[in-house]
């Protein structure tokens, strides 16, 4: 969700290239799942960061599969996950080419329209950063868009809870939504562990 929300209405607007995207995703260990695993252990994770499924990730195929479908047409990312000292949450900076013509405001006001009446989704202007912590147990997903030092690219920073963000709470929101209800119902108070 860090990557497909601020990449599918860019893609799909034709707004940048949908070759030579980076996507460098940093989330805490609960994206691990709860296997006991060496690799997972606090000793091994505390006070360190580190790639992880650099040559290949099982979420690179839904990934491309979810942008292919914007763009209608094929489109490879290069995904690098890391693992962060942190519980919960995920950081994606992606890098992407801007279509000619196309300028980071550009990127900027078709996001910010958009997304104009989701409630989930929160798109901060001017330098304003998003930061994991602003998300913690909630369902929103923060985001904004900053011009890259090389012209005609950009760079897109986008935050959200990953357990909540994730499928449990998509489930919950799309049931709300089958039911008929509001959807945020049952996702104000998401629980904070871990």
């Amino acid at each position: 969700m860090s990557i497909q929300l601020p990449l599918a209405p860019l893609i799909k607007a034709n707004l940048i290239k949908s070759k030579n995207i980076i996507i460098d995703s940093k989330s805490g260990v609960s994206g691990a799942g709860h296997g006991a695993k060496e690799a997972n252990l606090y000793t091994e994770i505390a006070e360190g960061i580190h790639a992880y499924g650099v040559t290949g990730h099982r979420h690179v195929s839904k990934i491309e599969q979810g942008l292919s479908e914007a763009a209608n047409s094929g489109v490879i990312v290069r995904f690098t996950p890391h693992l962060m000292p942190m519980g919960r949450g995920m950081q994606s900076t992606i890098y992407v080419e801007l279509a000619p013509g196309v300028s980071v405001g550009d990127l900027h006001q078709h996001l910010g329209i958009f997304y104009e009446n989701e409630e989930f989704v929160v798109l901060l202007k001017g330098k304003e950063v998003p930061h994991t912590r602003h998300v913690r147990g909630s369902k929103y997903c923060i985001m904004n868009v900053f011009p890259d030092r090389i012209p005609g690219r950009a760079k897109i920073i986008s935050v959200i809870n990953n357990l909540v963000k994730g499928a449990s709470g998509q489930a919950l929101q799309n049931l709300s939504l089958t039911m008929g209800i509001p959807e945020n119902t049952g996702l104000g108070n998401m629980p904070s562990f871990p």
